[in-house]
């Protein structure tokens, strides 16, 4: 438990990934607020947190809302009277070939993924810079240090998100306060690539992503063949870097993006 009794604030904990790394920084000791569009999802990964003993509040929250996401720091002020670490991991993809892709998807993507990132950076950073302390950490991806073929919404938001991430750590760093970002592979036996309408499996293989590809099986097992150590990357890899850069023992590291791809992305 070494992050016994830190609060932590994190979007996008509802399901999926989200789910996973705030179970893990509760386990780790954490107190716990959830922001989510989804309501009911929120609540329920809240509860399991106090059922198992932790602390924990959930709320709704729409990460391209600013007054949405002030309202969640106010409840993780009011709750527990300080914040010290953020996880923003609210995002969306739609997948989408670039002659195909319709400007309003594109447009929700950009404005999820970066101008969300953006506004919980920014009120992230008015409560740590009076603490005098924080980390903040982004989940972006593999796709923001590669361009993704016929995802390019994605892409250019997770391009993006590292910019901002490296731009706010110089701008913090002198505060005391850290901002890094972790880049997972691919989570091939998670809800986003394996749910059955939404899941990338299905968008991918509708959209042509993968060459030659006629099943879901496919499309799997050409992103497992991409991977040095052939496997996709599991809920477990990413919450270990996670508390990683929450804690001391990455006190003197910032402005970093950090891949967790199973050696598919090195740079």
């Amino acid at each position: 438990m070494i992050l016994k009794d830190r609060i932590a604030v994190v979007t996008g904990g509802a399901q999926g990934l989200g789910e996973a790394l705030c179970l893990r920084l509760a386990a780790e000791g954490c107190g716990v607020v959830i922001g989510d569009i989804n309501e009911e999802g929120a609540a329920s990964t809240a509860a399991r947190i106090v059922e198992s003993g932790g602390k924990a509040f959930a709320m709704k929250v729409d990460v391209s809302d600013e007054a949405s996401v002030e309202s969640l720091f106010k409840l993780a002020i009011d709750q527990f009277g300080r914040v010290d670490v953020v996880v923003v991991n609210a995002a969306i993809l739609i997948a989408e070939g670039i002659a195909e892709a319709e400007a309003n998807k594109w447009r929700a993507v950009m404005n999820v993924n970066l101008f969300g990132t953006f506004l919980t950076f920014k009120h992230a950073a008015r409560i740590m810079k009076e603490q005098g302390s924080g980390s903040i950490i982004a989940i972006n991806s593999k796709s923001g240090k590669k361009g993704s073929a016929a995802n390019s919404a994605y892409a250019a938001s997770k391009f993006g998100g590292i910019g901002l991430v490296q731009s706010v750590a110089l701008e913090l760093a002198p505060l005391g306060i850290r901002c890094n970002a972790i880049c997972p592979g691919n989570l091939l036996s998670g809800t986003l690539w394996t749910d059955p309408e939404k899941g990338l499996f299905k968008q991918y293989l509708e959209a042509g992503k993968v060459p030659g590809a006629e099943t879901i099986e496919d499309v799997k097992q050409f992103y497992v063949n991409q991977v040095p150590l052939r496997r996709g990357c599991e809920y477990e890899d990413v919450g270990n870097m996670l508390v990683y850069m929450a804690s001391d023992l990455s006190a003197y590291m910032t402005g970093q993006a950090i891949n967790v791809t199973g050696g598919q992305e090195m740079r």
